[in-house]
C-alpha cells in the first residue's frame, strides 16, 4: 500500500532546508512514495524547488496564489513558463480565487487567475485551484477556460450540489475533487456527501500540510505523512478496503499529473 499527497506546502512547515528533507523522508516512511509540492509565490518555490529538486518523490507545481494578487513577481508570466520546463514541476498552481479573506479586488484576482488558465492551456499542464468563497465565479470561468490537461479543486470545500453541478457539465470534464484533513471532521457532513457522491476515478487526497490536519492528529502541525489518516477515513466512510481505495488514489494522482503508474 502507498500513499500520494497531491498538495503540500513543505516551505511552510519548515523554513529549514534539513528540516524540509527530514518531512519528506517521514512521509516515506509512512507510505507516502509521492508529494507535490505547492507554493503560494514565486519567490517561495525559487527557495524551495532547489532544496527538493533531486529528491525522485517530489514534484512541484507553480503558480501565483490569490493571497499573492497584488505582488504576483517580476515579469511572473515568463518566470512561470521556465519554471514549468523544468524538471519534475507537473502542474500549475495554486491558483484561483478567494474571496474571504479578501486579497486585492475580484477583477484583479480573475485577472490573475484567467491569465494562469491561459498558460496552462499554453503549455499544455494540469492547474491546480485553490477557491474560497468563490465558487460561482470560478466555475463561470473554467466553463469557458478549462484546461485541455484537467484541474483539480483542491481542499474541496463547497457541497454535494456543487460536485453534481460540475459532473454534468461536459466542458467541466477533467475536473477532480481533492479532499484533505478536514474531510475527517465530524462537522464538514458537505464534505462527506460529496464523497459519496464523485465518482471514484475522480478523487484525489492531499495533506494540505500544515494545514488541515486530520482528526487524529488534532493540536499538531499536519504532515504529509498524516495522509494515511484521511484515506482511512475515506475508506471508512465509502465501505471499501483501506488499501484498494489507496491504490485508487494512486492511480488517480499518477493520471491526473501524468505521471508513471
Amino acid at each position: 500500500m502507498q500513499f500520494f499527497d497531491t498538495h503540500a506546502h513543505i516551505g511552510l512547515i519548515y523554513e529549514d532546508p534539513i528540516k524540509q528533507l527530514r518531512v519528506v523522508q517521514e512521509a516515506k516512511m509512512s507510505q507516502v512514495n509521492r508529494i507535490v509540492s505547492i507554493c503560494n509565490s514565486l519567490m517561495d518555490f525559487e527557495k524551495i524547488y532547489p532544496n527538493l529538486k533531486s529528491l525522485p518523490n517530489v514534484y512541484h507545481a507553480v503558480g501565483v496564489a490569490p493571497s499573492e494578487v497584488t505582488n504576483p513577481g517580476k515579469n511572473w508570466i515568463q518566470t512561470i513558463e521556465e519554471s514549468l520546463s523544468l524538471p519534475n514541476v507537473v502542474a500549475l498552481g495554486e491558483t484561483g480565487l478567494d474571496y474571504f479573506k479578501k486579497f486585492g479586488d475580484k477583477r484583479s484576482q480573475i485577472e490573475l487567475f484567467i491569465t494562469q488558465l491561459e498558460l496552462a492551456e499554453k503549455n499544455n499542464v494540469p492547474v491546480i485551484i485553490h477557491n474560497r468563497d468563490a465558487g460561482k465565479d470560478v466555475l463561470d470561468i473554467l466553463s469557458e477556460r478549462m484546461p485541455s490537461a484537467g484541474a483539480v479543486l483542491h481542499c474541496y470545500s463547497e457541497d454535494a450540489n456543487y460536485a453534481k453541478e460540475i459532473l454534468g457539465n461536459q466542458k467541466l470534464d477533467g475536473i477532480y475533487f481533492s479532499f484533505a484533513g478536514n474531510v475527517t471532521y465530524r462537522n464538514t457532513r458537505n464534505l462527506h456527501e460529496t464523497v459519496l457522491n464523485v465518482p471514484l476515478d475522480r478523487i484525489l487526497v492531499e495533506s494540505e500540510s500544515p494545514f488541515m490536519v486530520p482528526a487524529e492528529f488534532r493540536n499538531n502541525r499536519n504532515m504529509p505523512a498524516y495522509i494515511k489518516s484521511t484515506v482511512r477515513f475515506l475508506a471508512d466512510l465509502l465501505d471499501m478496503d483501506m488499501e484498494k481505495l489507496a491504490d485508487q488514489l494512486w492511480e488517480n494522482s499518477c493520471k491526473f499529473f501524468r505521471l508513471p503508474n
